[in-house]
């Protein structure tokens, strides 16, 4: 073992990035190996990134209404869960929730909209002066989850002042067709791909615990390295009631760490933020992310499940000697 610990140390500190096979066998680890393995991940990430923690936050600026199949979305054409579905959001409602998050301590806002893609000029101009105005009146950098953008829609909105674009691939590309059947893993790839060429800034990741194996979850992290993405955010499954997945829950804490720590030494440069569904998979090791880790995390609610206070989460960050960043 002291080889094999030795070989990550060094790949990770290099700033390449560990194997897949590396990968594997620390998704593997047994329970003994954890402080072993938080110490070697917490020194790659204060070598990249030192002690400042990013917060962001998110508005479901338009709620369900979605003809995608996602099992594990409670706002999927095969959900029967109930949430509230909404047309997209006015300008004004979008400004008030931005100011929300720039008092909770985001750096960060993002405008989620379901759907697979948002093809109407006039929602998205309305997307567009809410980027503006975030940007000039607030301060925070600005992001979009919008569903597949064409190159054209991401160069407008990047012209009104966007930073970053996010569009998760979810899962491996072997295991996606048991998550979604209504689109292919092609046209995520390529929503990424071309968020990359028109200058965004790109955030894409997936969800863990929907039933795929460990060498699902190192796939996609390769896929991820390959796409050249620049921040990583991490959702575990929340099983929400009236979804497909309801009641499945196979994550323990010590599994959501060995994932985000493969995730940093896999991506050593990169950002990688915990986002929905770590209280209820974390619990009371939720401050264990940022020495597996992570360099930062979602705080406020979440598109259709609350997440915990955010003062909570500012508190925990200080307690640890961590910083939250400036925009």
């Amino acid at each position: 073992m002291q080889v094999f610990w030795k070989r990550i140390r060094e790949n990770a500190m290099s700033g390449t990035g560990i194997s897949g096979s590396d990968a594997l066998s620390v998704l593997r680890l047994p329970r003994e190996a954890l402080w072993t393995l938080l110490e070697v991940t917490d020194a790659v990430r204060r070598r990249f990134k030192g002690d400042g923690i990013r917060l962001c936050s998110i508005v479901n600026a338009k709620s369900g209404l979605c003809s995608e199949d996602c099992s594990f979305c409670s706002q999927s054409s095969r959900s029967k869960a109930e949430i509230r579905k909404y047309p997209l959001a006015g300008e004004e409602e979008i400004l008030a929730a931005a100011r929300e998050a720039k008092a909770r301590g985001a750096r960060e806002f993002s405008i989620v909209g379901s759907g697979l893609a948002m093809r109407n000029r006039k929602e998205l101009e309305r997307v567009g002066n809410a980027v503006e105005r975030i940007r000039n009146e607030l301060g925070l950098e600005t992001c979009v989850s919008l569903g597949t953008l064409s190159a054209g829609d991401a160069a407008y909105l990047l012209s009104r002042g966007l930073r970053s674009i996010h569009h998760n691939l979810e899962t491996s590309r072997r295991f996606f067709p048991a998550v979604c059947s209504t689109h292919d893993y092609d046209a995520d790839v390529r929503a990424v791909r071309e968020a990359k060429a028109a200058g965004a800034w790109v955030c894409s990741g997936g969800i863990f615990g929907l039933g795929e194996t460990d060498e699902d979850r190192v796939e996609l992290s390769m896929t991820l390295r390959e796409l050249d993405v620049d921040s990583i955010p991490v959702n575990f499954l929340n099983p929400v009631p009236g979804t497909p997945l309801e009641g499945k829950r196979e994550l323990s804490p010590f599994d959501c760490l060995k994932i985000i720590a493969m995730l940093r030494l896999c991506h050593p440069g990169r950002e990688i933020i915990v986002c929905g569904g770590r209280e209820v998979n974390l619990r009371d090791l939720q401050a264990l992310m940022f020495a597996a880790g992570a360099t930062g995390t979602m705080a406020g609610n979440y598109l259709t499940t609350r997440g915990r206070p955010a003062e909570e989460d500012v508190q925990m960050i200080r307690d640890l000697g961590l910083s939250l960043r400036e925009a």
